[in-house]
């Protein structure tokens, strides 16, 4: 949980997409994020969190599906939603936030 913080408590934007290996929609995620971090660049940090794996941080946050994705600034969540987004949907949000 430290580490996770630690990845958190940055300057640069940390989106967090919660998923689990079960989970059909999270797979649906990965090419979408790869474009979102094509587009943003070094501007953004992304990072999967296993809900599996990881049971202490999905409670922390009230993780209750998956996918659900979460944008950290200086380890403040400032966005939140659940399901799948659309790359270009997706850009345009956290456009917002930079």
């Amino acid at each position: 949980m430290a580490k996770f913080q630690d990845l958190i408590n940055q300057n640069t934007p940390v989106f967090v997409d919660f998923k689990a290996d079960w989970c059909a929609p999270c797979k649906i995620m990965t090419p979408i994020l790869k474009e979102v971090k094509q587009y943003f660049g070094y501007r953004i940090k992304i990072i999967k969190i296993d809900i599996d794996k990881n049971p202490g941080i999905a409670r922390k946050y009230q993780i209750r599906g998956v996918p659900t994705s979460i944008l950290f600034k200086n380890g403040q969540p400032v966005w939140r939603q659940s399901g799948v987004i659309p790359a270009d949907q997706l850009i345009r949000i956290l456009s917002q936030y930079f």
